[in-house]
């Protein structure tokens, strides 16, 4: 059998694994003198406010140590080669670094799995930062394996920094909201709203609000003409109205007060009837716009705890960070098998921002003075991001990078859904569309028919969460159980907020400082 490791005494005394060369060669994968010291040096140079610290090579665990020793860091050691772990396990005793509860070690992972552990595990507003340190004489011998765990990792980091940007901004108020409108859901009649909706429907409009949507509108009267179901984001919806298209549905994901500016600028009797799809984190009074509200869970975790212990939600994707991308969501639910996207821009079209009659312009015309014109306001709000390069000559829209995320995601969406997906002549960017087969969509099973009801009160539910928040000790978190995990996920998106405001408190402390904020928003909502 082929050795992987041969292992040599360090002048200090320690066991050190040298890799095994096809020359026969051994290469130390520490130091010789003092492997114990070198680790040393090396955390030392580690940020004070790095959390997590992945370790790209098992080698002699000198490493891994001394990070679990120096710092209060969580640890990840990936590494390859089945028959070369082996080797290493059965010659070291590692078993103070496997019985410690902040180290993992992942051998022979995938791509996939290197990601998605750093998804489900690295959590920066209680960890601090990230470090990826690798075991250079090791890396070295497997250079691709590496590259490829390295680039996992990266590709982790971005989308936990992307959702942690905006947690940072939204958190606390996610929060609130979602407290708030547990008190208004338990006041309404259980399914008030599946009633209003079809099990499923054969073929769906959804109405983003894209300066191409008013040319789009003569198109749109005629799919409505003949009974295609029409899905509005919100913003949207005022330029339906004022067009006498009254859609079938109108969806709502945005946590700020900005989203009553859609439904104030319409007629209130023109509202009513109209079913109102509503993410549990919306602001509460949203609700009050329509006779039909139905709530549904996007990706909030404590919207997912709520749907799981208190009363079940629908489910539809917000990955996307834009109402248009839940709106297809939705219309995937439904099981649609044709789906037309109608001011779908994600772009800013002839130096215009949004489609004629959405709340933008009477909102800027209230605010202009001899000071600032209306002209003024509209370009500070289309010159806020900057633009990305043109893609080509003559080009009549531009993007911003947050414009071209949307697109991207929407994307990828309509990659995965069984539908046809079908863009409406506009002068946006281009959406990239693939004609698939038609397929019956089996995640789609009468989404709006939410059966049994809530478990018990909104009242003693939240009684009962908030006992459990005030429960929650920071210093055996991670040996408390599955429960207990579960209400400390609920609080990341505050505690991201709270961390950002407060970057110098220690984890124990940020979550503290949360928890004592998370309870006083119950505490209002159970006394108001």
């Amino acid at each position: 059998m082929c050795r992987h490791y041969t292992f040599i005494k360090s002048r200090s005394g320690e066991t050190v694994p040298a890799l095994v060369l096809p020359s026969g060669e051994s290469l130390p994968l520490h130091s010789m003198v003092d492997p114990v010291r070198e680790a040393q040096r090396l955390v030392s140079t580690i940020p004070g406010d790095t959390g997590f610290v992945a370790l790209l090579g098992l080698g002699g665990g000198f490493t891994a140590q001394a990070v679990l020793d120096k710092t209060q860091a969580q640890v990840l050691v990936i590494d390859f080669n089945n028959e070369g772990i082996n080797e290493l396990l059965c010659a070291k005793d590692y078993s103070k670094l496997l019985n410690n509860e902040r180290f993992c070690f992942l051998s022979n992972p995938s791509r996939d799995e290197i990601k998605n552990f750093i998804l489900e595990n690295y959590r920066p507003s209680l960890c601090g930062g990230i470090k990826t340190i690798p075991l250079r004489t090791r890396t070295e011998a497997d250079v691709l394996l590496f590259e490829t765990a390295a680039e996992a990792i990266q590709e982790a980091i971005e989308i936990i920094s992307s959702d942690y940007s905006v947690q940072v901004h939204f958190g606390k108020r996610w929060f609130s909201n979602i407290i708030r409108n547990i008190k208004n859901i338990q006041d309404e009649t259980e399914n008030s709203t599946a009633n209003e909706f079809p099990c499923t429907v054969s073929e769906a409009a959804v109405i983003a609000a894209g300066p191409s949507l008013n040319q789009q509108l003569p198109v749109l009267t005629e799919y409505k003409a003949r009974q295609v179901f029409v899905i509005c984001s919100d913003t949207a919806l005022p330029v339906l109205l004022q067009n006498d298209i009254e859609p079938d549905t109108v969806v709502s994901i945005d946590c700020q007060h900005i989203s009553y500016y859609h439904f104030l600028v319409c007629k209130k009797s023109k509202l009513q009837n109209i079913p109102l799809v509503l993410d549990i984190a919306s602001p509460p009074l949203l609700s009050r716009f329509s006779s039909s509200p139905l709530y549904f869970s996007g990706g909030h975790p404590l919207a997912q705890y709520i749907s799981s212990n208190w009363r079940p939600f629908l489910n539809l994707d917000t990955s996307g960070g834009n109402v248009t991308h839940a709106c297809l969501s939705l219309a995937q639910r439904l099981g649609a098998q044709r789906i037309t996207l109608f001011g779908a821009d994600f772009s800013y079209v002839n130096s215009r921002t949004y489609a004629r009659g959405t709340y933008i312009y009477p909102y800027f015309e209230k605010r202009q003075n001899r000071f600032t014109a209306l002209e003024s306001l509209l370009s500070a709000f289309l010159y806020r991001s900057p633009f990305l390069p043109k893609e080509s000559e003559g080009q009549n829209y531009r993007e911003t990078a947050l414009l071209r995320f949307y697109r991207k995601k929407l994307e990828e969406k309509a990659a995965k859904t069984a539908a046809r997906i079908y863009c409406a002549r506009g002068q946006g960017a281009p959406i990239k569309l693939e004609n698939k087969t038609p397929q019956i969509n089996e995640n789609t099973a009468d989404a709006f028919h939410i059966t049994g009801k809530p478990k018990i009160s909104g009242t003693d539910f939240l009684e009962q969460y908030r006992n459990d928040i005030a429960a929650l000790n920071s210093v055996y978190l991670r040996e408390s159980g599955v429960k207990n995990r579960q209400i400390l996920n609920t609080l990341l998106p505050a505690a991201a907020a709270i961390k950002h405001r407060n970057p110098n408190l220690k984890t124990e402390e940020i979550i503290e400082k949360t928890k004592c904020f998370c309870i006083s928003r119950i505490d209002n909502a159970l006394n108001g």
